[in-house]
Parts: structure tokens; sequence; C-alpha cells
């Protein structure tokens, strides 16, 4: 073994407990990232053709490191469906679906996910409509889940469903990864399961002095509690090594992150 990570979790946080081995030989870090650029040219603070450079640097960059998935805006889906077939890797292309607050009409949302399938996107992250679920209508919020997974199970594609954890309490939390499983367990095969995630965080929601917004120790051992079986992405401000690998012991599938390149290097001692 090439490196020791202990961790467990103590008040939310990561701490020190029992032996949790890796090696490099055992696991590709690769095979676990959604390397993700979702920002926009406004949030980046560039013009119009500096951000088309942005973004042809970043799908280069998969090219190169190999990533699971890519995870970007779904005007960028057919340019990097024509790089990934140019240079022949087998890369996920994933694109969101009503980013990031997710209030959209249903007809809406299945819309921009139909446009989505047709320019060639492989995963569609939705955005759940958690103000709905907030407000008890959940009748609502279960008929999305089961419209839009239809849709793209239908399309053989991939479907990642975004509850934004820092906007839920712990309870809502439960309850929320609870309802897609369930309502999913109830509509689908058991064979459909492996391609319906529930995802943490857009990465965008604020919280209240200046508190962490996305995934944490915390909320994703509530989301890996109540989603099985259907798979986890941890997503929301993951740019340390040490929490990648907690998360990945844990039973997460996925990690959606902007800072994947940066995670590789480190990983492999770069």
């Amino acid at each position: 073994m090439e490196q020791q990570f202990i961790y467990y979790m103590k008040n939310g946080s990561l701490a020190v407990c029992e032996a949790f081995l890796y090696s490099k030989n055992m696991m590709r870090i690769e095979d676990f990232l959604d390397a993700t650029y979702l920002k926009t040219p406004e949030q980046e603070g560039v013009s119009a053709k500096e951000y088309e450079g942005i973004v042809q640097e970043f799908l280069n960059d998969a090219v190169l490191q190999h990533y699971k998935a890519v995870v970007i805006r779904p005007g960028y889906v057919e340019e990097a469906r024509r790089l990934f077939l140019q240079k022949k890797v087998k890369v996920l292309i994933g694109t969101v679906i009503d980013f990031p607050y997710g209030t959209a009409d249903l007809g809406d949302k299945l819309e921009e996910a139909r446009n989505a399938i047709e320019k060639g996107a492989d995963e569609l992250d939705f955005v759940l409509n958690y103000e709905a679920f907030k407000k008890g209508e959940i009748t609502k919020v279960k008929e999305e889940v089961r419209q839009c997974t239809a849709l793209c199970l239908g399309h053989h594609k991939t479907i990642k469903w975004i509850i934004e954890v820092a906007a839920l309490t712990d309870t809502e939390i439960i309850r929320l990864t609870a309802l897609i499983k369930n309502t999913v367990i109830a509509n689908f095969k058991e064979t459909d399961y492996a391609r319906v995630f529930v995802k943490s965080s857009t990465g965008l929601f604020k919280k209240e002095n200046d508190e962490k917004s996305g995934a944490t120790p915390h909320t994703l051992t509530l989301m890996l509690e109540n989603a099985t079986p259907l798979p986890v992405t941890a997503s929301g401000g993951i740019r340390d090594l040490d929490e990648v690998l907690f998360y990945i012991g844990k039973g997460v599938k996925r990690i959606g992150t902007s800072a994947s390149k940066e995670l590789v290097k480190k990983y492999y001692g770069g």
C-alpha cells in the first residue's frame, strides 16, 4: 500500500480513527470524477471570447486526464461530443437541467432535457424542485422524479437528482433522498437503479456566515444511508483529496468537482 488515510465522523467533520487503505495500483481516482465547469462568463468575469477559451481548455484537459465524466452547460454539449469523438476518448458528457434553482415547471424541465439528449448528453443532472418539497407538495415532486427519470432511462441516459443539501434540514435530506429512492423503486426495474443517482449540491447555493454550502461528511452520510440501492454523487465545494477519499471509502460512486485536475495531481503525488 502506498498511502494510508485514517478517518471517522465526529460532529460532521473528519477525525482520526481506523485505517482505510488505498493503493494507486488498486484505484484510479479519475474513474470517480465528474469534472465540472458550470460558471457563466459573468461569474468568471471574462469576455465571451475568453470564456470560449476556458471551456476549450477544460474539455482538452478531460481528453488528457480521462475523467469519468465532464459536467458542462447545455450549450457546450455538442462541442464536447465532437471533440471526444475526434480524440476517441470515452469520457461521458453530462449537463445540468433547470440549473441552479430547480423551480421550473415539469414541462420546461422535460423540454430542456430532450434538447440536451438530442445534442448528445450522456448524463443529465436535474436540480430537483426542493422548494416544492419543503412546502409539502410531495405529489408534485414524485411526479417530477417519475417523469424525468422515465425520459432519461427511456433514452438510455443516466440521471442525477440534485437535492441541494444546504437548503435542507437533516430530516428533509433523509426524507427527500428516501422519496427519490422509493419513487424509483416503485416505477422502474432493479436493473435501472445504477443509472439514477442522488446528488448533494449545485455548488452555487449560498448560506449565511460563509458556512459550507455543498457536500459535507455529515450530509453525505445521511444520503448514503437513505439512497441505497441508488448510487450517490458528492458535489459542492469539494477540493480536498482527503475528503474525496473519505467519500469514496464510504461508498459514494461519483465526485462532482471543479478541482479535478488538482485532485488527480495530488493523488499521484504531483
